[in-house]
């Protein structure tokens, strides 16, 4: 029996694949690296797998157009949500006392990978466009900068009620 090219491809992530993926984002400069389900940036549906090493910056931002499911396919995960103070509001570790969690539209959020080689997958509503600046915390610093490799060790430590203050 032929192939029939109305038959969609089906797409999987082997664990040769997410080992791959481990070594890609250890390789880049940014310490990620991602491969997307979504066959265009342009797609509603936003499906990818992300290995994030530990000392990757995921400054603290929001989506207000989608919700972001996130679920660990290797490693943990640490997921803080704020308040506009930046107040931390929530801390879920991702592959260790949670499986899968949804920020809902328009909350703040960071992520910081625990383990060498994770892997998260990630969903949201698309098309795929860049954080906007307003978007992400006025408290945030940017990335590159000494008080960037600061928040990120806060991030591992950081409790609900607790607030970022830069060294």
């Amino acid at each position: 029996m032929g192939h029939d090219m109305t038959t969609p491809v089906l797409k999987q992530l082997t664990r040769d694949d997410l080992a791959r993926l481990g070594d890609a984002a250890r390789q880049s400069p940014r310490l990620r690296a991602n491969q997307n389900f979504h066959p265009v940036l342009e797609d509603p549906i936003q499906r990818l797998a992300i290995a994030m090493q530990p000392r990757t910056y995921v400054r603290p931002h929001r989506h207000p157009h989608t919700f972001e499911l996130l679920f660990p396919l290797v490693g943990r995960f640490v997921v803080l949500h704020f308040d506009a103070a930046g107040v931390v509001t929530r801390r879920t570790v991702l592959g260790e006392g949670s499986a899968i969690l949804e920020t809902p539209a328009g909350e703040w959020h960071a992520v910081l990978s625990l383990d060498d080689g994770g892997v998260i997958f990630e969903v949201k509503h698309g098309p795929y466009t860049p954080i906007a600046p307003e978007d992400y915390t006025a408290w945030s610093p940017a990335e590159g900068t000494s008080e960037a490799e600061a928040l990120m060790d806060w991030y591992a430590i950081a409790q609900v009620g607790e607030r970022f203050s830069a060294p």
